[in-house]
Parts: C-alpha cells; structure tokens; sequence
C-alpha cells in the first residue's frame, strides 16, 4: 500500500486558534491514508492540539522563533530544516509574516508546491506591525499559490494588485458544521451545568489579544447591564479563550462595575456546546481574516453583532448585523435590546451550501494536494 503524501503546515504555534483549529477541522476530516498533515512552529512549547496531532499520525518540528535581530540565524535553522526534510509535497504557511523567507528555502530544497495562505485583515500596532507589513510586501511572488480566507485577508496580505489580477484563491474557513447545530436538549443542560438557566446570556469566542477588542465588547456589555432592570433581563457575559490580555480585561470587567457578570472561562475543547448556552453572539474585532466563530454562531443559529471592519463573506444568513466600533457602544447595546427576542434555529444547510462545512472541504483540499491543481489552474 502506498504511503500517504505529506503536507508541512508552518504556524506560530498548535494553541487553540482560529488557523488552527480551522487546520485540526480539515485534518480531522481527510482521509490519512492519502494525506499526512505535519506541523513545523516557532515555539519549544508544546501546544494544545500536539497529542491529537501525533495521534493522527502527524510530526511536530520546531525551530526558533522570528525576531529581527535572529534573521540570519532564522534563515539557516530554515534551510538545515529543509536540507533534512525534502519529503513534503507541500508547504502550507500560514504564519505570513516569515513566509517570504521559509517558502522560497523550501522551494530551493525541491518542495513542489509552496502555498502562502492569508488568515488575518490587519497587523499589530507599532514597529512590530510595520515589520510584518515589511516582511509581506513582495510575498505574493514568492509563492506557488495565494490562499486567502476573504478578500480583505487577500489585500492586507498579498496586496490589492494580486487580488485584482486573480491570483488569489479563496478557501472558505471550514468548520464541522453537524457539531454546531442548535439543539434544544443541550442548550438546556449546558446552562444548567454553568448555573444560568435564568439568564440572557451574551457571548464571544476569542483569544485575548488586540485584535479581538475585548474593552469594546465589556463597554457594550456596561450599557447593557445598565438597563437591564428597564428590558426585565439578567444579562450575563461569557467569554471563552485565552490570551496576553485576559488580566487587563478582568480588571477592566470590575472597573466597569460588571465584574460579577462576566464569566471568563478560558479554553475548551467543546466549545460547539457553549454556542448551546449563548441568546446572542457579539464581536467587535478591529481586524479579522475570516473569523470562524462567527460561521459557527450561525450554524447554531445565534443572532449577531459583529464590526463592520469584518469581511462580508462571513456574513452568509441573516442573522449576522455589522455596526462601527467608532459608534458609541451606547448604540450597540441599544441595538442588541432591540432584537434580542427571536426564534431560534440552526442554520446548517445554508451555511454547507456556501462552502463552510469541512467535510466537503476536504476532498476538495485533498484532490489540490494530490495534483498540485486547482481547478485546472
């Protein structure tokens, strides 16, 4: 029997992330018999999904992480990587701000297809985003093939001219949408399990970091909580993820006088049954590739408020509202009330058929890493 093809994925690192959970989706769902995922990160820390990796048969390689001062020596444990490792079919980074440097290495080393795949619409503030940016500008030449997860992901990435010209393929942020579907019996146990089965429960999924806006999301909760009594709710916030910012947000949650309110829950693994729990799913991010929370909401049939700094492929049902985090956060909590009270139901059918289920993204994915195709191109 003949061994499967090996696909190198090249990320920060293998936490529980949007990209990488979008990646454990897809890898979840392939047949392994034909494609092998292996993980080259930039981090000595073992991650969340690294037992399930290695179950499913995958390597983890590792080599230091990118600062500015490290380019030469970053180059070279890049090229003694790739001296060693030649078996790859192909090379998928989506860690876009060193791409430039490890994919064209790869290529040299007889890699056939390099991919550079475009996850995020922004950049951190400061010098370290101005270096990112620096690092992208020529990277849509240094690559065999432009992935992007939206088009605004495309232009910050790879630049407006790439997009315009084609060369850039879209490939929807898939998710296992039968996990999400809305059901009535879990919903009622998960808000038993978390004691809120009497309240109006606010939610978001996100890692702690400047690009998901957390402080605009607790202000907005503030004025909620602040009519509360007036609308005859028990508003609650939950929060699920981790990250550098978590602490900061915490004290400003008591700052706010919504201290008690608000439940930071970290990471979960389950996290289709949080959906269960949510009355409504908010997210003001100030940048996002694709945001794969927001097509889980939908699946499981959850209204939301997302930031009109967001892509609108994401916004695929009518349950999805974008609104300008430069409004006062008076104006969202106000719409919030407002449509608070809907009928609930799953969204499963709408969201497969444009493209956001992982199952029929996987042949799709298979089929390109197999032939080195898309489409014919």
């Amino acid at each position: 029997m003949a061994e499967p093809i090996r696909i190198l994925h090249v990320l920060g690192c293998i936490d529980l992330g949007g990209a990488e959970s979008r990646i454990m989706d897809l890898y979840r769902h392939i047949d392994r018999s034909r494609v092998q995922f292996d993980f080259l990160v930039h981090t000595q820390q073992e991650g969340y999904f690294e037992k399930e990796i290695k179950e499913l048969g995958g390597r983890i390689f590792r080599v230091p992480r990118f600062r500015l001062y490290n380019y030469f020596s970053y180059k070279k444990s890049i090229r003694d990587f790739f001296a060693e490792h030649r078996e790859f079919r192909a090379v998928q980074g989506h860690m876009t701000s060193t791409a430039s440097v490890y994919l064209p290495i790869a290529k040299r080393a007889g890699i056939p297809i390099t991919i550079a795949h475009a996850r995020s619409a922004g950049v951190d503030p400061g010098m370290k985003g101005w270096f990112t940016g620096l690092m992208r500008k020529d990277l849509s030449k240094r690559a065999d093939y432009l992935f992007t997860c939206s088009e605004i992901a495309g232009i910050s990435v790879f630049g407006e001219k790439a997009v315009k010209e084609g060369r850039t393929i879209f490939i929807p942020n898939a998710i296992d949408c039968q996990a999400f579907v809305y059901h009535t019996g879990k919903r009622a146990k998960m808000r038993e399990e978390l004691r809120l089965s009497d309240a109006y429960v606010i939610g978001h999924v996100g890692r702690f970091h400047y690009a998901k806006n957390h402080e605009y999301l607790l202000r907005v909760f503030a004025e909620l909580c602040r009519n509360e009594k007036e609308a005859g709710r028990n508003y609650v916030l939950i929060l699920l993820g981790e990250g550098g910012k978590m602490e900061e947000m915490k004290e400003l949650s008591y700052q706010l006088g919504i201290g008690n309110k608000v439940y930071f829950l970290g990471n979960h693994s389950n996290v289709c049954d949080y959906y269960q729990a949510m009355d409504y799913f908010v997210y003001p991010s100030r940048f996002e590739g694709l945001p794969g929370t927001v097509v889980e909401a939908q699946v499981s049939g959850l209204k939301c408020v997302m930031s009109d700094t967001i892509c609108n492929e994401v916004a695929v049902t009518d349950l999805v509202h974008t609104m300008s985090i430069e409004d006062n956060p008076k104006k969202w909590a106000a719409y919030i009330e407002k449509t608070a009270d809907y009928e609930r139901n799953d969204r499963f059918e709408e969201m497969k058929a444009a493209g956001f289920d992982v199952n029929s993204q996987a042949e799709t994915m298979m089929n390109f890493y197999e032939t080195g195709k898309w489409n014919g191109r």
